[in-house]
């Protein structure tokens, strides 16, 4: 059976008259066998779409039962293109040349196209910016991705313009750092006073078994190994909040924010790893309050990105200010800075 972009009906109407043999079966397995090029789960969702008639009347019923002489009509629309198109969305760029660019991504985009987010995703913008400097990336015309970011958390992040480019900088970010020169920093805002001012968190990560939206620490996880080093404490009698930079030595999904958590200080507004903490926010000063549900995301920025060119050998390292709303809760902390000997 064809993928369901590959079929080729453009819009045109599929017409099937039911015969004894599929009289008495359903609508959308009929219809699934007699025209195999879409699945029976995308006859389905058109069937419940109103994109079927039968006997000129809308049904929209996939169980319905088919009677012997039923005209059924299925008017299946056009392929969606499988490759992401170019979108005019603003980039933040930091740098760029013929080999890659570097962007500083702002919060609430994606990177790339997936379901839900089919498009305004970062790669829609690069096509859109890169036009006809990009190479083919994997045969095909499109920017090359190698790390990603959260769709809520900002920052600096590199993409390849070209094979050479994408394969060399790829190999950096699966090494980690370990012998090359890559270097990833965050800063992090987190519930609680850390104990130690230098840290690191060794802990297996996985799909949290019970929310597939999650990710855990888990025996039989993939090594995920974040390090620590406390820049501010801020609170006073009744709240503590520390300002952290994690280094990563490796890229798991949600990896900071898993880790941090793991240690009893999840980032401050994560409403997925720290949803147990929202309570605190009302004991907290009025300003920082304010600031802390405005952000609606965890407190989170990708401030440094370090790597070597993949023609030149050059070591760069771009950095990336906090973005507004973190700069906002960052003057709502200051008051309240514990002026932590580092």
């Amino acid at each position: 059976m064809a993928d369901d972009t590959d079929f080729e009906f453009e819009g045109e109407p599929i017409e099937l008259v039911v015969d004894d043999t599929n009289a008495g079966g359903r609508l959308d397995a009929v219809l699934a066998k007699e025209h195999d090029v879409l699945s029976r789960s995308r006859i389905k969702d058109l069937i419940l779409n109103g994109a079927v008639t039968i006997d000129g009347k809308p049904v929209s019923e996939p169980k319905y039962r088919l009677k012997a002489g039923e005209t059924i009509v299925l008017l299946a629309p056009p392929p969606e293109d499988p490759e992401p198109q170019g979108e005019d969305i603003p980039l933040d760029i930091l740098y760029e040349d013929d080999e890659l660019i570097v962007i500083n991504k702002p919060v609430g985009m994606v990177v790339h196209p997936a379901p839900g987010s089919p498009n305004g995703t970062l790669v829609n913008a690069l096509i859109f910016h890169c036009g006809e400097s990009l190479k083919g990336i994997g045969g095909v015309k499109r920017p090359g991705i190698v790390h990603r970011l959260d769709r809520d958390t900002s920052g600096v992040m590199v993409a390849a313009k070209t094979e050479k480019a994408h394969k060399h900088l790829s190999e950096q970010f699966a090494d980690h750092g370990r012998t090359g020169p890559l270097h990833r920093a965050y800063i992090a805002y987190a519930w609680g006073s850390t104990q130690s001012a230098m840290g690191s968190v060794d802990a297996p990560l996985g799909r949290d078994p019970g929310n597939r939206l999650k990710q855990a620490v888990r025996k039989d996880g993939r090594e995920a190994i974040t390090h620590y080093a406390v820049q501010a404490r801020y609170g006073d009698e009744k709240w503590d909040i520390t300002r952290i930079q994690c280094q990563l030595e490796t890229g798991r999904t949600h990896q900071i924010r898993v880790h941090l958590a793991h240690i009893g200080h999840p980032l401050v507004a994560d409403q997925i790893y720290a949803s147990g903490y929202a309570t605190k926010v009302n004991r907290l000063p009025e300003e920082l309050a304010g600031a802390i549900r405005s952000l609606g995301r965890q407190a989170l920025h990708a401030a440094e990105l370090g790597f070597e060119h993949p023609v030149t050998g050059e070591e760069m390292m771009f950095e990336a200010d906090l973005p507004g709303d973190m700069r906002v809760l960052q003057d709502a902390l200051e008051p309240y800075d514990k002026a932590f000997a580092r």
